[in-house]
């Protein structure tokens, strides 16, 4: 049934940074502790109510947002907002520069690695309930409209520069209702945040904060931008970076920013507009875990080419991709022993059931994933429902990939640092596919 009423819009950021030294997530085999911090991490929030019906949008420039601490942030929203738990979509930036918010089965598989800090966790989870108060608060007449930018220049696919990946980056603008003045922005930027390497120690949420900058900077100081990672478990920066510096992250960064810059220049503003749920939760399959001897024997193997490609000088991406697979195999030698001792099977119910939420803002449906899923799955929901764009590490993670059969064939990095089987891709599109029909 449809109506006529004005669209609210309110948009909020909180500094989520801690003050304290953390532990830098995303990195093994560096004993990486903060010395300082480069630039602020945010929760920011984007609130939509039709008049009928509200979404909540808050995205965290961390690592990820662990599954139990999504459920009891939007617990303590509603009871502070009265917004719906299920009407609001929580998730990460992914940068590997940020402190460590999940422990899990890998992260004792280094000596380096230590355990998430308990009073970041609560700072962390109490910038998300004051990012969605405050956004709630502000909210006031407004239009949104959005556009799509293309950015092929920072990243690849890891494996393949000339593989699959998603250049597309849809960037919605909410604004206010008279002046048309930006009151948020909101983008999905499907590619790995990992310009900044192991040797860095500052806090950042890598170049797509950068973009953020360079938006705030030139085209939307100071609305609060959101920034989403759509499916990019097998891409990464590491085919286009010239360095893994801050110059280089703020040099994709740009880059990054005036595609946004191009795709607003686009965008026509509409005040009503209707606002639609959909969520579906599905247990995906386990994935068969080698016997530990056989893991190790894989791991021998692992790192005896990458010595080799070392000895070699082989070009610097190539011994990269060989490292990430060598730190693969050490993490299937972990998989193997927690499978041994009952453990593993506590952390894959953990995780479970995964939640597949949807958020129509029509005609655009925004569709949240947990875990890092491999560009394909997401290409196959955008390409076959077109205006939809896939979201992941989305109300939840998987404690690592959900990697293409294909990529489980070949054994790469990706393919053995999961819980979950390929097949669990398959899943997840063909359960968004059922979902989107049932909206259409």
């Amino acid at each position: 049934m449809s109506h006529s009423h004005i669209l609210s819009v309110g948009a909020s950021a909180v500094d989520i940074t801690p003050s304290t030294t953390q532990f830098l997530s995303g990195y093994a085999h560096v004993s990486r502790y903060s010395t300082g911090v480069h630039d602020r991490l945010m929760s920011s929030a984007l609130y939509l109510h039709d008049g009928t019906t509200e979404a909540l949008f808050i995205a965290n420039d961390v690592i990820c947002v662990p599954k139990a601490m999504v459920a009891r942030v939007r617990e303590r929203i509603e009871l502070r907002t009265a917004i719906p738990a299920s009407h609001i979509m929580i998730t990460a930036t992914h940068t590997h520069s940020g402190p460590m918010v999940v422990g899990g089965l890998l992260s004792g598989s280094h000596p380096e690695t230590s355990q998430p800090d308990p009073a970041y966790l609560e700072m962390l989870e109490d910038g998300m309930v004051a990012a969605a108060e405050l956004t709630r608060q502000r909210a006031n007449p407004g239009r949104i409209g959005l556009a799509v930018a293309v950015c092929p220049d920072i990243g690849t696919n890891r494996r393949d520069p000339g593989g699959p990946s998603n250049p597309r980056v849809p960037v919605l603008l909410a604004s206010t209702l008279t002046d048309e003045t930006p009151v948020a922005a909101m983008f999905v930027s499907s590619m790995h945040p990992t310009v900044l390497h192991g040797d860095s120690t500052l806090i950042s949420g890598d170049f797509p904060a950068m973009a953020r900058q360079y938006l705030q900077r030139h085209v939307l100081d100071p609305c609060p931008i959101l920034i989403h990672t759509g499916p990019s478990g097998n891409l990464s920066p590491r085919h286009v970076t010239r360095a893994n510096t801050f110059e280089e992250a703020e040099r994709l960064g740009t880059l990054l920013g005036r595609a946004i810059e191009q795709a607003l220049q686009r965008i026509e503003l509409q005040a009503q507009v209707r606002i639609r749920h959909q969520r579906a939760l599905v247990d995906l399959p386990p994935k068969p875990i080698p016997p530990v001897a056989e893991a190790a024997r894989r791991l021998v193997k692992a790192r005896a080419r990458l010595e080799a490609l070392r000895r070699a000088r082989a070009p610097r991406e190539i011994v990269r991709t060989a490292e990430v697979d060598w730190l693969g195999a050490e993490a299937c030698v972990a998989l193997a022993r927690a499978a041994e001792t009952g453990r593993l099977e506590g952390a894959r119910k953990a995780c479970m059931p995964a939640e597949i939420q949807v958020i129509q803002v029509r005609p655009w449906r925004f569709v949240g994933w947990p875990g890092e899923v491999f560009v394909e799955y997401g290409l196959r929901v955008e390409h076959q429902v077109p205006q939809s764009f896939v979201i992941s590490l989305a109300n939840g993670e998987l404690q690592g990939y959900i990697a293409t059969p294909e990529a489980a064939r070949e054994g790469g990095y990706e393919a053995v640092y999961g819980l979950f089987a390929p097949e669990s891709g398959a899943l997840l599109v063909a359960r968004t596919l059922n979902l989107l029909s049932e909206m259409a």
